[in-house]
């Protein structure tokens, strides 16, 4: 089948809701900094009234990916469960703007669609809660044979280890995938969703995975230790590309025995880190389904993740492929 698409993504459509915050007001709410944490109906409604002046914006880790992909000039599909109500009418109009294909049905009744809140401090780190809704009902049906065998990589959330139908939906279009030699790659979304998953997350890697997106402390949560290079090598014993973020200092991109350290492009102020690892993996991805060495993907990565800081908002706010070319990339 024709390369349709370079990146494929599979993950929760969600709508961010995005707010700035102090860290007296997580402390009284009893929200740990930097942590992602699932709420229920209930929970949300009550944070959301307590929440100051909010943006919102259409997010979800893979869904900012492939907005990241569409920016740099690639051709992106994406599939994720959004409800039939406002919020996921505007959703697929999103994600249909930035030039992307998203087919997935919307669910009809039951749960409302997606929403993260997410409380930025003034040192830019973010804090979420997120109610998965609509989400959780994307299932094995939702999973578009044609998309996942036209895509030159395949990209997977770490977060659809957590609803059972998604899971199922994440195991059928890694099968599908690697029955049509395609890249799968997948982000680990989370340190605790890696706790929470970690047998499942390393059996899935040691047999299924190409390409490992994580940062620091989701690897090192992987493999339950404190010691980055340790639990580097202990993922890079695997024969796969390993591309793990370490915040203002830059990246790490290894493979079979090779390492690149990549410096992150200077900010002038850290606004907002939402979507930093979103984006990063956008950059790393179009470069490297255009064929590029793999340090060029860690920079291109790194600029992308350099534009989303700098401002409010998981997505990128220019044209990230008039950035790359500013940049010699």
């Amino acid at each position: 089948m024709p390369d349709l698409y370079d990146v494929a993504a599979i993950g929760n459509a969600i709508v961010d809701v995005i707010a700035p915050a102090s860290d007296a007001f997580l402390q009284a709410e009893g929200l740990e900094k930097g942590a992602m944490m699932l709420v229920d109906p209930a929970q949300a409604e009550s944070l959301y009234s307590r929440m100051a002046g909010a943006v919102e914006a259409s997010g979800g880790s893979a869904a900012n990916t492939i907005a990241g992909v569409a920016s740099l000039g690639g051709r992106g599909a994406y599939m994720g469960k959004v409800a039939d109500d406002q919020l996921g009418q505007v959703f697929a109009h999103d994600m249909r703007a930035i030039g992307a294909f998203y087919g997935t049905a919307p669910l009809l009744g039951g749960l409302a669609t997606a929403r993260s809140m997410i409380n930025v401090t003034p040192d830019g780190e973010r804090t979420m809660c997120t109610f998965l809704g609509a989400s959780t009902q994307l299932g094995p049906d939702d999973v578009d044979p044609a998309l996942i065998e036209s895509a030159k990589i395949l990209y997977l959330e770490g977060y659809l280890f957590d609803p059972h139908e998604a899971r199922r939906a994440f195991a059928k279009a890694a099968g599908l995938a690697r029955a049509s030699g395609r890249k799968i790659a997948l982000t680990l979304s989370d340190a605790f969703v890696v706790e929470r998953h970690r047998t499942a997350l390393l059996e899935f890697v040691e047999t299924q995975v190409d390409i490992v997106f994580a940062n620091e402390s989701e690897l090192c949560a992987l493999f339950e230790t404190s010691d980055f290079d340790q639990a580097l090598a202990a993922l890079v014993s695997r024969p796969l590309v390993a591309a793990v973020t370490r915040s203002e200092r830059g990246s790490v991109v290894a493979q079979a025995g090779a390492s690149h350290v990549v410096d992150a492009f200077p900010v002038e102020k850290v606004v907002d880190t939402t979507g930093a690892g979103d984006q990063y993996a956008a950059g790393f991805l179009h470069a490297l389904a255009q064929g590029r060495p793999l340090p060029v993907c860690g920079r291109l990565g790194s600029l992308a993740a350099a534009e989303v800081i700098s401002h409010y908002g998981p997505r990128p706010q220019v044209s990230l492929k008039d950035l790359a070319a500013s940049k010699g990339l």
